[in-house]
C-alpha cells in the first residue's frame, strides 16, 4: 500500500483498514507458525502497512489538537 493512498483515506476508512490489516497479520502469523506461509515477505509488508495507517491516524490526531 502506498503512503499516498493512506493519506487520501478518511478517518473511518483508516479505522476499518487497520482492523483488516490486523486480522490479516494474525492469519499470516498463524500460517507461518504452521509452515503454510508461501510468501515470508508478506509479514513484513503487513506490519509496514499497519505502521503507515497508524502514523497517519496519529498525525491527524495531533493536527486536531493544535
Amino acid at each position: 500500500m502506498k503512503a499516498n493512498k493512506v493519506h487520501e483515506m478518511s478517518d473511518e476508512e483508516l479505522v476499518a483498514k487497520l482492523e483488516e490489516l490486523k486480522k490479516e497479520l494474525f492469519n499470516l502469523r498463524l500460517n507461518h507458525a504452521t509452515g503454510q506461509l508461501n510468501n515470508p515477505l508478506a509479514l513484513n509488508n503487513c506490519k509496514k502497512d499497519i505502521a503507515r495507517v497508524m502514523t497517519v491516524m496519529r498525525e491527524r490526531q495531533l493536527a486536531k489538537k493544535a
